[in-house]
């Protein structure tokens, strides 16, 4: 595919997105030399129309964006660029330029549910009941739900093995919870690791 740089007088949308969480970080405009400036070097090229001129992404913060894959729509008149973000993407100093709680998935979903049902004493909910009782009962939980994935993990049965996981995955929101922290400050660390 070709991009069309025609539509758009020259320039075309470019949306950046993190290749670890998929989360949207940014929108940028490419011309074609940004767009060629890109591919060569690896490190996302903007055309600033506030500058007019090409702007490569972090050059001034320090903030690259990593490209690690390339797609275009299929009108030939977008970009979707999926980066390695080596710090905080918008000028703020925030991870996005768009609402720092956006999701980045049915699990962090998930996990935002959890806080809301302990933030709000949901008295009905489990998961409240279970966090009301204290660290040690959520840890314990987290543990008897990781030796059920351990024992179905040397069994034959796919979808108990699964379910096992689920609710070794949902406790664990619950243990971190707990604690006081989220999945990104885990996230985080991963990322670190992977350097």
């Amino acid at each position: 595919m070709k991009i069309d740089f025609n539509k758009g007088n020259g320039l075309v949308p470019v949306i950046i997105q993190n290749a670890n969480t998929l989360q949207v970080l940014m929108l940028g405009y490419m011309n074609e030399e940004a767009y060629q400036k890109t591919i060569l070097e690896q490190k996302v090229t903007f055309f600033s129309r506030s500058k007019n001129r090409l702007w490569t992404k972090g050059e001034e913060s320090g903030n690259i964006l990593l490209v690690k894959d390339i797609k275009i729509d299929c009108d030939n008149d977008t970009i979707l660029i999926s980066a390695f973000p080596k710090g905080p993407t918008c000028h703020t100093g925030a991870t996005t330029c768009f609402n720092e709680d956006t999701s980045k998935g049915f699990l962090y979903q998930l996990e935002e549910t959890i806080s809301q049902r302990i933030d709000n004493n949901d008295e009905k909910s489990y998961t409240n009941q279970l966090y009301r009782r204290g660290i040690n009962k959520v840890a314990q939980k987290v543990g008897e739900e990781a030796v059920e994935l351990v024992i179905e993990a040397k069994d034959n049965d796919d979808v108990l093995f699964k379910n096992e996981a689920a609710d070794l995955m949902y406790h664990y929101l619950i243990l971190l919870k707990a604690k006081g922290f989220k999945m990104s400050d885990i996230e985080t660390i991963l990322e670190e690791r992977s350097k």
